[in-house]
C-alpha cells in the first residue's frame, strides 16, 4: 500500500481534496468523517489492498499514517 493509492480511496470515500489527505490528518478531526464513513472507507481499503482491519483495531486508527502502518504490519 502507497500513501498515493491510499490518498485516492479516501479522497473518492470521504469526498474531500487530495491535499488534505496528509500522513498526520485525523479522519474525523481533519477529514470531517463520521461513523458510517469510517465503515465504508476501512472496507474500502480492504478491498483494494487485501488486508483486514478487524473492528478492534479500529479505534487505533485515527489517521491516514496509521491506516499505513497498520498495513505494513500486517501484509
Amino acid at each position: 500500500m502507497t500513501l498515493e493509492a491510499l490518498v485516492e480511496i479516501i479522497v473518492e470515500e470521504l469526498d474531500v481534496e487530495a491535499a488534505e489527505v496528509v500522513p498526520t490528518a485525523s479522519f474525523i478531526d481533519d477529514l470531517g468523517a463520521d461513523s458510517l464513513d469510517l465503515f465504508e472507507l476501512v472496507m474500502s481499503i480492504e478491498d483494494a489492498f487485501g488486508v483486514a482491519i478487524p473492528n478492534e483495531e479500529l479505534a487505533n486508527i485515527k489517521t491516514v499514517q496509521d491506516v499505513l502502518d497498520y498495513a505494513e504490519a500486517n501484509a
